[in-house]
């Protein structure tokens, strides 16, 4: 199933189409993933997840180009988001939530539960995430290797769109 993204902005900016991820993408993954990431994923690491069966990979296509991509592993009954990304020249546009609309209607399951790490300097994902019902629910100390940046653990859980940590695994310090 692919959908056209809500656009987030009154200006005249093109639909984009949400789509599974596929092999031959990943040349346009890469190098936006090297544009917008200090530690980019290789592409041995977009390769293994592609070929994942349990995954979720997504693409967001604009005009035939692609232009942002969501990567989600399942472990056991926990959804993981390791990679959500936008080129810099459509950022701000809806297109993550777009990508993370569709990533709920794939899994399609109301008991679901997510998790993500992010930098605790990024305050746009930050913001992205809890608008999207993600909490934060514990930090992991030095947790991104090219500067040593704690990352916060989220949470996006029946709890959590309810204004609690109930359901998350050993919320920790924040």
């Amino acid at each position: 199933m692919s959908r056209p993204a809500d656009q987030a902005r009154a200006d005249s900016s093109p639909l984009v189409e949400v789509r599974r991820l596929v092999y031959t993408d990943l040349p346009d993954v890469i190098a936006i993933e090297r544009r917008v990431f200090p530690t980019p994923w290789s592409l041995a690491m977009f390769v293994l997840e592609l070929s994942k069966q349990s995954g979720i990979c997504l693409a967001a296509v604009c005009e035939a180009k692609l232009v942002g991509y969501l990567i989600c592993s399942r472990y056991d009954t926990v959804w993981h988001v390791m990679n959500v990304a936008v080129d810099s020249a459509h950022q701000r546009r809806g297109l993550a939530s777009a990508m993370l609309a569709e990533l709920y209607d794939r899994v399609n399951d109301d008991e679901a539960r997510f998790t993500l790490e992010v930098r605790r300097s990024n305050t746009v994902a930050i913001h992205l995430y809890e608008r999207e019902g993600f909490r934060a629910a514990g930090m992991r100390r030095r947790y991104y290797q090219d500067n040593g940046e704690d990352a916060l653990v989220m949470w996006r859980t029946p709890a959590t769109l309810a204004g609690s940590l109930m359901d998350v695994p050993n919320p920790g310090p924040m």
